[in-house]
């Protein structure tokens, strides 16, 4: 499984990847994370505000920060 963090590196996008480390970890799976910073890239999916949250290329949340359980949800 992939995920990727999409964000500038703001305070939001920071707080999106630790929040997904923690689920990750919380559900003891092979994952790897990614960020996304490049703002050419982010536009590739779509994505209008960040931060956002993509797994297996599939955009799952934008323009906020999920919590840790929310994020297991799509996991």
């Amino acid at each position: 499984m992939v995920i990727k963090v999409l964000g500038t590196g703001c305070a939001k996008c920071h707080q999106l990847e630790e929040n997904a480390r923690k689920a990750v970890a919380e559900l003891g799976i092979d994952a790897s994370i990614e960020k996304v910073e490049n703002i050419k890239d982010i536009m590739k999916y779509g994505v209008m505000k960040t931060p956002a949250l993509v797994v297996d290329e599939k955009v799952k949340v934008m323009g906020r920060v999920p919590a840790p359980d929310e994020i297991k949800k799509y996991l």
